[in-house]
């Protein structure tokens, strides 16, 4: 479950470009159903918020997922992703991850330093304190999902061209790689939307059947909103569907017939 709601929500997004709009600001709120076949098995929220950081006026994206009905008594999941990032350069300067998955907990925060290319993580779980060096640029989990929506380049990928970029998450350096796999129109409870289509790469093993089982629908528009991610699981499939949003920063394009 955690690796839909987080790898999948979250791997959907983009930097900053002077050139064109950018595809959020303070205010956008997204909620996703996540639902097994016809079951709805849990819920996922995703907003914007402003704080201050270093003196200045940061992003501060909040991400929820959990888990609800029945689902909650076979599998209870209550997940919270906080990432607060530069407003111009979509660098993180700090990360919360507070989760409990079926049992699975962690109580982190992570303390980036863009200038020494090293970040802090306390573990109060374990009451630990590590740091560790990184890339120059890099990203966590739901700073990624930002950072890939203003990409500059993800409107100019050809199929089969993917974005790669440096990526902090379970104490260690990743590099993350989203292909671009084309592009198609998706009904929507919201009407008929020019979507773009990429795979986020995913370790296999367990929970994914192989390297490419995710698979994310966003609007091929300014917003980039993700409306749709499918997973192929060792056992079925699961989907997450845009169920509502409010402060969109650009209009949102539905087709017409």
């Amino acid at each position: 479950m955690k690796k839909i709601i987080i790898l999948g929500l979250f791997l959907v997004t983009v930097s900053f470009d002077t050139q064109k709009a950018s595809a959020f600001d303070v205010g956008e709120w997204f909620k996703f159903r996540i639902h097994y076949g016809l079951v709805t098995a849990g819920y996922a929220t995703l907003e914007v918020k402003e704080a201050t950081k270093n003196n200045k006026k940061v992003y501060h994206a909040i991400g929820r997922g959990y888990t609800t009905g029945m689902s909650k008594w076979f599998f209870k999941v209550e997940d919270n992703y906080e990432s607060y990032f530069d407003k111009l350069t979509g660098k993180p300067y700090q990360y919360v991850r507070k989760i409990d998955e079926g049992g699975y907990t962690k109580d982190q925060e992570g303390f980036f330093n863009q200038d020494k290319n090293t970040i802090l993580v306390k573990d109060y779980k374990n009451d630990t304190n590590k740091t560790f060096t990184t890339s120059e640029n890099i990203q966590d989990i739901i700073s990624t999902f930002y950072y890939l929506r203003n990409h500059p380049n993800v409107d100019k990928l050809k199929v089969g061209e993917a974005i790669t970029i440096d990526m902090f998450f379970d104490d260690e350096s990743t590099k993350f790689k989203l292909k671009f796999i084309g592009r198609e129109d998706l009904d929507t409870k919201f009407g008929t939307v020019p979507c773009m289509i990429f795979r986020p790469l995913v370790q296999s093993g367990r929970v994914f059947k192989e390297e490419e089982s995710l698979t994310v629908w966003i609007s091929d528009d300014d917003n980039k909103l993700p409306l749709r991610i499918k997973a192929s699981l060792a056992v079925g499939s699961i989907k997450a569907d845009l169920e509502s949003f409010k402060g969109l920063a650009n209009p949102f394009t539905i087709k017409v017939k």
